[in-house]
């Protein structure tokens, strides 16, 4: 099965911060490979935009080098006349240098894209120069990346700043797990099949489980992630959106603001957390490398690279099913993935069934993207009724061929913002829900004195969190299970 690539318009995409970490790693090598793919039109333009002093041609032969470490396949050919399509404008974001070249270098009839790839406390400052040198023109759009404020207050003033300058339908607010093939694939399958959907329910549903696992620490990003911690730098953004997707009503209509909706509507229904109902967690030294606290500069942090959580929906659907998420650092494996676990049958007839682990869907979203059901059969051979657990594996490279390679998350939602699509874009009173729910347990922990339980380096957690789940009676699927 071949991918087919919608071509987009001519664009003008303004990268702000293109000389940073995150359009090194992230932006640029995304941009190649869909010029690459022929999705990228030949008119299409890339505006490098940064104070470091650099020309077009030295702008060009470093993104060049970037590809070759990041596209490291990528044919020569192919890179220079990707390198063509490339300008770049040294400019001051909180001063007036800059902008006035900016403005002319684009074009009036091309769609009009601003990536700020910066720090948060720069996006007004941005927002209110493009719209003041007249770049923010009503078709344009501004993308703007996590982390997107640290509190309701700071999310709300940052929603605000950015509404001064630009309409809501403008702004797109990404979070790269909403780019992954699975996770869409996850709205495919509830909703463009029978199968699932009449199951999709407290009545048939035991409990989800929702891990975001790193097998990396924080080293290289210590100071920053010792103020955020995992509550806000992953729960509040993309735990949240995994949640929403999983539990949320079928949209009335495939489109960005009926999808939304109904993702708030999940948000605005989760009870308050009781402080006993999260765990938190810090690794300690071991093969992996040092301690939480020496990588992030902090020896007495009190900062958490693990959470856990047990949440509860207040609607008809979810009612009494409880939602377990879960994520850390420097755990097992690196291992993303949604885990629907089924209601045993009313009644067995089979007497040996009382230790099996029961039906679950497993989406995975990495590594080895894909889906699993996991069911209950007779094994094969005489001897009686002997019962055993089978996977039904649906791995994408496997079953779709390579043509159909997912792109990466970046690579798609950047398309998106170029057509104008913002179905997988966060809305700011999706932010502000989430920061509005989560706040009280963030608040709550800062008061308090306890510092977080710590846990082995490649392990799977603190025991506090396989407790949070056995005494309920049910157990967490093991990490790579």
């Amino acid at each position: 099965m071949a991918s087919v690539n919608i071509p987009v318009p001519p664009f003008d995409l303004v990268v702000f911060g293109a000389t940073g970490d995150l359009a090194s790693r992230k932006i640029l090598p995304a941009l190649y490979r869909r010029f690459e793919a022929g999705q990228m039109p030949a008119d299409g333009r890339i505006i490098g935009a940064a104070r470091t002093k650099l020309s077009r041609a030295a702008f060009r032969k470093q993104v060049g080098a970037i590809l070759g470490e990041y596209a490291a396949d990528a044919p020569a050919e192919r890179v220079k006349a990707f390198l063509n399509c490339l300008d770049y404008v040294v400019l001051d974001a909180r001063g007036e240098d800059g902008w006035d070249k900016l403005a002319a270098s684009l074009r009036a009839d091309a769609v009009r894209a601003f990536y700020l790839s910066v720090g948060p406390s720069l996006f007004g400052p941005i927002a209110r120069r493009l719209e003041r040198f007249g770049m923010a023109v009503d078709g344009a759009r501004i993308v703007v990346e996590k982390p997107f404020g640290h509190d309701l207050a700071s999310a709300e003033a940052l929603n605000a700043e950015l509404r001064q300058c630009f309409a809501e339908r403008q702004i797109y607010r990404i979070d790269h797990y909403l780019g992954k093939e699975t996770v869409q694939n996850l709205m495919a399958l509830r909703f463009a099949n029978a199968l699932f959907e009449p199951l999709w329910n407290c009545q048939h549903i035991d409990h989800v489980q929702i891990t975001v696992a790193e097998d990396l620490g924080v080293a290289g990003r210590g100071e920053y992630y010792d103020r955020a911690g995992a509550m806000r730098d992953m729960v509040q953004n993309h735990l949240m959106q995994l949640l929403c997707l999983t539990a949320m009503e079928p949209p009335s209509r495939f489109e960005p603001d009926a999808v939304r909706d109904e993702k708030l509507k999940v948000i605005r229904a989760l009870d308050p957390v009781p402080p006993g109902d999260i765990v938190r967690g810090q690794y300690r030294a071991g093969a992996g490398g040092p301690a939480y606290g020496d990588e992030a500069g902090n020896p007495d942090s009190r900062t958490e690279s693990f959470v856990a959580l047990k949440l509860h929906i207040s609607n008809w659907r979810w009612s009494g099913t409880p939602f377990y998420l879960r994520t850390g650092k420097r755990l097992r494996q690196r291992l993303s993935e949604i885990a629907i676990i089924f209601r045993d049958p009313p009644h067995s007839i089979f007497p040996k069934m009382q230790n099996r682990r029961g039906n679950a869907l497993i989406i995975r979203l990495q590594p080895d993207e894909g889906i699993t059901l996991r069911m209950t059969i007779k094994e094969p051979g005489p001897g009686g009724m002997r019962l055993t657990e089978v996977p039904l594996d649906m791995t994408f490279a496997e079953a779709l061929g390579e043509d159909a390679k997912s792109p990466e998350a970046y690579e798609r939602l950047i398309m998106d913002v170029i057509r104008g699509d913002q179905t997988l874009f966060m809305r700011g009173d999706e932010v502000e829900a989430a920061w509005e729910w989560i706040g009280p347990a963030i608040s709550d922990w800062a008061e308090g004195t306890q510092k977080p339980a710590t846990y082995d380096s490649g392990g799977s957690g603190p025991e506090d969190a396989l407790m949070l789940m056995h005494r309920d009676g049910r157990r967490w699927r093991g990490i790579g299970e």
